[in-house]
């Protein structure tokens, strides 16, 4: 490093510092963290994403960082602690953000599938067709902390008489969505639920055999996933992100590949109102303390 370069480096920590900001804070000023709870493999989290990013980055101007993360508390606690700026969350995460960061991480956008979402109970047991034929078998949830695989499905299993807690004889979370069709694929588990999302691309993807393992039951439909910044982000820079998603259309070449791989058929504004059902849900469930 020349002596220029020193000297940079050098008054550009002290402005940080006359700023009150951290050093650190200076060199990733102009680059956006993202992040995603890992409800699927790392490697299909980082396929999806990598057109996305080069789209925000076009519509920000900003470098965009896809941040992995072990698991899903792991996403909240990045974004209460400005380690990440943005963040793909479930509902049940995203009421566990707003409540980490005192009610001001912000959702920005959701797909319009998500005003909707749904769940898939499935199972590769013949003995296995309806919520009364689950007492006494083996069930996988997916995280501990997901909507589609873990809370909803939890919340609906209750209206249907069923305990999770009480009537299997084993319960067990697989940790991610494909996981759990894994679990019971290998007669890990006689049952278990993921998200209709997933569900429907591993099939089309030929990646599950129908044959085998079939779904049995489907939940009503609920609010699930959306793109949350920090409440801290430049308010300038919230406005360009949402208006990057909402600007997304499958119709638009550019966009194509983007929308396919987000499974979207468009994005939608949201806002915090919309998960009331999912906190009340946990609650009820006994999942936020």
């Amino acid at each position: 490093m020349n002596y220029r370069s020193l000297r940079r480096l050098a008054l550009g920590g002290l402005c940080a510092l006359a700023l009150g900001l951290p050093f650190s804070a200076l060199a990733a000023e102009n680059v956006l963290r993202v992040s995603a709870i890992p409800d699927e493999a790392p490697t299909e989290l980082q396929r999806k994403f990598v057109p996305l990013g080069q789209y925000l980055e076009q519509q920000t101007g900003m470098k965009v960082s896809f941040v992995p993360v072990s698991d899903y508390a792991a996403v909240v606690e990045s974004l209460a602690t400005g380690k990440l700026d943005l963040a793909w969350l479930g509902g049940f995460t995203f009421i566990q953000a707003k409540r980490r960061t005192q009610g001001t991480a912000i959702p920005i956008a959701q797909r319009a599938e998500d005003a909707k979402f749904t769940s898939r109970f499935i199972t590769a047991s013949e003995g296995i067709k309806s919520f009364a034929d689950l007492k006494g078998k083996t069930f996988v949830f997916g995280s501990p902390s997901s909507t589609s695989g873990h809370l909803m499905p939890r919340y609906f299993l209750g209206r249907e008489g069923i305990n999770a807690d009480k009537d299997f004889k084993n319960l067990a979370f697989s940790g991610a969505h494909d996981a759990t069709v894994a679990f019971v694929a290998a007669g890990r588990a006689d049952a278990g639920v993921l998200n209709a999302s997933v569900w429907d691309k591993l099939v089309e993807q030929g990646k599950v055999d129908t044959a085998k393992v079939r779904v049995f039951a489907t939940t009503p439909p609920y609010f699930d996933y959306n793109w949350t910044v920090r409440g801290d982000l430049d308010p300038a820079l919230v406005k360009k992100l949402t208006e990057a998603f909402l600007k997304l259309d499958p119709a638009n070449p550019a966009h194509k590949e983007i929308m396919a791989l987000q499974r979207a058929s468009k994005f939608i504004p949201t806002k915090k109102e919309n998960y009331e059902g999912i906190e009340q849900a946990a609650q009820a469930a006994g999942l936020l303390k």
